[in-house]
């Protein structure tokens, strides 16, 4: 590489300054070009609305956090190569690094982009970076990728020999000819919906509050979360998933701010374990490519889904008459998150209650989600309908009242998102059509009127769903 020429840091998932092997390495060799390029149609799925919004913020405290460091975060939008060359070739740049990513469309498309640099001359090195194990280094005792968790983490967790964190680029030098660059609005990332005022109410991105959720979680949480996870009404969680997502702090740095907080047998712990979950869906993602769009257990392919379009509006809208479904949905319409508890429940529901098409779920998901990741998105969802690896036995079925009554006793979550019904109490407000007269007129609940009645009986559902399963296991 000729002496003192820029190296171009390519940013993807992974936007932060702290542990970023891509941005270390290069500042160690003089000046860099941080550069960040929009390309949505080289995705295997287009980012939904609420991850646009969450890629704006993102970039833009990336592009703070580069200045403070003396640098800039270039912005380009079209074909990754056309941009990377012609970086190279207007800058004098010799080498090309970048953290790897796992998707199968970009798996394809960087080791295209690594070959074709490398014969004009460029240098490239790619970085383990966003995950603790490489997908390709955990095998079971045959050779094979596994599909169950518990001994893929087991495994995981015999292998990993999880080094320190890297610090921030000490020498970071700015190239002394400044590429051309978009404005940031330029990508229109920035949604026009509705919702986005919930988002900016609800979230903070970029990697300073990453960390100090971090901190916040392990300080008031992390002892209790094994219990309070479960709880939706509760801040028992992290809410760290969607700077995870997007790479604005690293499995690294939670493993070892984990190790550091003086939990004792702190490597079985839970929320360790959670973290295990991510890996597994994209250890799961690089072995079966396939899953993206279709089930893992062949046989699904001859399920019997249902095509309802007005069940899948009432689910989507929150409109389903059973409470704790429709808090979930509209807690993720408000805010582009929900509880994972309530997210397995109104899976469920929509899967086994409706019997619609996981994929349908998962696209609804990937819209709305400020944390949706691809293999975490396919793979939970695969999980629920019982199609994918460690499934879940397709017979449970969660029931969405005996788990309001487990989860949210009090009712506080349901209060909290399904306005109308907070003038009803426990137990009737887990299953309103069951209420007397009474006590409905006293809550000023009209059913069918200001809430719906069920949209489907649970124990019909569940019923229909059963049989609907034994006929793709003959």
């Amino acid at each position: 590489m000729k002496k003192n020429a820029p190296t171009i840091v390519w940013f993807r998932l992974d936007l932060r300054t702290l542990d970023n092997p891509a941005l270390w390495e290069a500042s160690q060799n003089g000046s860099v070009i941080p550069v960040f390029i929009w390309s949505p149609n080289e995705e295997d799925i287009t980012l939904g609305a609420a991850s646009r919004w969450w890629l704006h913020h993102s970039l833009e405290k990336l592009g703070a956090k580069l200045r403070e460091l003396g640098g800039k975060l270039i912005l380009r939008s079209g074909k990754s190569l056309q941009n990377l060359k012609s970086l190279a070739k207007n800058t004098g740049a010799r080498a090309v690094y970048w953290n790897r990513r796992y998707e199968p469309s970009i798996q394809k498309r960087d080791g295209e982009i690594e070959n074709e640099l490398k014969e004009i001359g460029l240098e490239v090195k790619v970085f383990k970076a966003n995950l603790l194990a490489e997908p390709s280094e955990v095998e079971n005792k045959s050779g094979l990728p596994f599909k169950v968790f518990t001994p893929f983490w087991r495994q995981c967790l015999k292998q990993l020999n999880t080094e320190k964190p890297l610090q921030p680029p000490k020498n970071f030098e700015k190239h002394e000819l400044e590429p051309e660059s978009c404005n940031l609005s330029d990508l229109n990332l920035k949604s026009n919906h509705s919702w986005a005022q919930g988002l900016e109410h609800e979230w903070n991105p970029g990697e300073s509050n990453a960390h100090l959720n971090l901190k916040l979680f392990i300080n008031e949480a992390l002892k209790k979360y094994t219990e309070a996870r479960n709880f939706p009404d509760c801040q028992g969680t992290s809410k760290l998933s969607p700077h995870l997502r997007f790479g604005e702090i690293s499995p690294k740095q939670i493993w070892h701010a984990i190790k550091e907080s003086g939990e004792e047998n702190w490597r079985e712990s839970q929320y360790l374990a959670e973290i295990g979950w991510r890996e597994f869906g994209y250890h799961l993602l690089y072995h079966f490519p396939h899953t993206i769009s279709e089930s893992l257990r062949p046989a699904f392919n001859r399920f019997e889904w249902a095509d309802n379009s007005d069940h899948l509006r009432a689910w989507q809208q929150g409109q389903t008459g059973y409470p704790l479904v429709d808090a979930g949905m509209r807690e993720l319409w408000a805010t582009g998150w929900m509880h994972n508890r309530v997210r397995m429940v109104v899976a469920s529901f929509l899967v086994k209650h409706l019997l619609i098409d996981w994929r349908r779920g998962a696209e609804w998901f990937w819209d709305t989600l400020v944390d949706a990741d691809l293999a975490s998105n396919t793979q939970g969802w695969q999980w629920t309908a019982g199609c994918g690896a460690d499934a879940a036995p397709y017979f449970r079925i969660f029931n969405p009242i005996t788990q309001s009554k487990k989860f949210d006793p009090k009712g506080s979550y349901i209060h909290r998102w399904v306005p109308e019904l907070r003038g009803l109490k426990p137990p009737y407000l887990f299953e309103p059509w069951n209420a007397v007269d009474i006590e409905l007129s006293a809550a000023g609940i009209r059913l069918g009127e200001n809430y719906p009645y069920p949209i489907v009986d649970h124990s019909e559902a569940r019923i229909r769903a059963l049989k609907a399963y034994e006929k793709i296991k003959k």
